[in-house]
């Protein structure tokens, strides 16, 4: 068993079994669920944002650590139950500018599952919106911007953006919800048109 980090690091994906090993819904729900959880969880508990049942989930958690993305993390105290924590506090995938076809096709893979998930998590939000409390509906956003940058502009603004959410990542991994907050998601692409 692993013991407990006092900090964990993004970690930076270019291995292409590491990416046809993520690009599947379940894992994605698996280590997007493992990333907000402090100090693990079980493949039982995984199962419920999954979808699946525990023993599916855990034959994904195994995948999963096979590829070292995940490890079992330390118990609560009962010894006859198992926890899996991420390896990092977040993932980038990046391929790099030379990488070949079985790499490239593996990194579309998994950025058309993620871009899937996201869509679909928007079409369940215009479904339910008339039901939302008016504070939520009036809070949620659908924004599509054009902007003209230089390439260092460009860089500047992810990093901008990036600090902005910052406070809010900290707070996620540190499990510590204000009152009446919700989870959220926030979708941010940033490519350069044709």
């Amino acid at each position: 068993m692993t013991e407990a980090r006092p900090e964990r690091r993004q970690m930076t994906v270019s291995d292409p079994q590491v990416m046809r090993a993520l690009a599947h819904p379940a894992r994605i729900a698996i280590m997007e669920h493992l990333g907000r959880v402090e100090g693990g969880a079980t493949a039982t508990e995984c199962a419920e944002v999954a979808g699946l049942s525990p023993s599916a989930t855990s034959y994904h958690l195994r995948a999963l650590a096979k590829s070292g993305l995940v490890e079992q993390a330390p118990s609560r105290g009962d010894a006859r139950e198992r926890l899996w924590r991420t390896v990092g506090q977040g993932l980038m995938v990046d391929a790099g500018r030379s990488a070949g076809p079985e790499v490239r096709a593996a990194e579309q893979a998994l950025v058309e599952a993620h871009a899937a998930r996201d869509l679909e998590r928007a079409r369940d939000w215009l479904r339910r919106a008339g039901d939302e409390p008016p504070e939520w509906y009036d809070a949620a956003l659908f924004s599509d911007t054009v902007l003209l940058l230089t390439a260092e502009e460009l860089a500047g603004l992810n990093e901008a953006v990036s600090a902005l959410f910052e406070p809010y990542r900290q707070r996620n991994r540190q499990g510590d919800a204000p009152a009446g907050g919700r989870s959220v998601a926030v979708h941010y692409r940033v490519v350069p048109l044709a």
